[in-house]
């Protein structure tokens, strides 16, 4: 029996589609990792509840209920029938004691999801969608991207941008055709190049003085 197994026996249980792990704002004292299917994590803003993310096998949520001892941050649903292993704090600590691999992937995971949040609460101070589509590009490209002979590639994908940074797909569509006309990048499916992350720079400067100051 593989190890996936032997976890699955002792803590693993099987979750249907559309199951409610939790609520935003309970009082929570399990974290859950996924051996298979998906769940995707949501919060409200301003009464509407919006999409965080959509986590597949691997992935784990819900520590920071076990971490910091507070409320849920966010609502967690089974989006396709899924097998999770359900964690308790006294297994979370024995595991994190027994197993240094695992708590270095943890802090690494943790430190990740803040350089992401910090990106996204940075990328919604541009005002204007443009803006925050050049700097989401460049904000991928830096974190991200892989080298290659054009330039940069970077995986964005469109239909994933609503959620992520508040701009509707038609716009994003549209500053990529801007800025592929311009040279500044060419795009294949969900699958950019960005041939220099300085001239995005620069061209990201160039809207926010539009911005400001009106067409120059």
């Amino acid at each position: 029996m593989g190890a996936e197994e032997t976890l699955f026996q002792r803590f693993g249980k099987e979750f249907p589609k559309g199951t409610e792990l939790f609520r935003e704002g309970e009082a929570g004292r399990e974290m859950f990792v996924i051996q298979a299917g998906k769940v995707s994590i949501s919060k409200r803003v301003r009464d509407v509840e919006k999409v965080l993310a959509v986590l597949g096998p691997g992935e784990f949520f819900g520590e920071m209920a076990i971490i910091s001892n507070k409320p849920r941050n966010a609502s967690a649903v089974v989006n396709e029938d899924a097998r999770l292993l359900v964690i308790d704090p006294k297994t979370f600590e024995a595991m994190i004691r027994g197993n240094a691999e695992i708590a270095v992937r943890m802090i690494k995971k943790l430190a990740e999801r803040l350089s992401e949040a910090d990106a996204q609460i940075e990328n919604l101070l541009h005002n204007d969608p443009a803006s925050r589509v050049v700097h989401q590009l460049i904000q991928t490209a830096q974190s991200r991207g892989r080298p290659s002979e054009e330039g940069t590639d970077i995986d964005f994908v469109i239909r994933e941008m609503p959620r992520q940074i508040g701009v509707g797909e038609p716009a994003v569509r549209n500053v990529l055709d801007r800025l592929a006309r311009a040279g500044l990048l060419s795009r294949s499916g969900d699958r950019v190049t960005v041939y220099d992350t300085a001239r995005l720079h620069d061209f990201l400067q160039y809207l926010e003085m539009k911005w400001k100051f009106g067409d120059l």
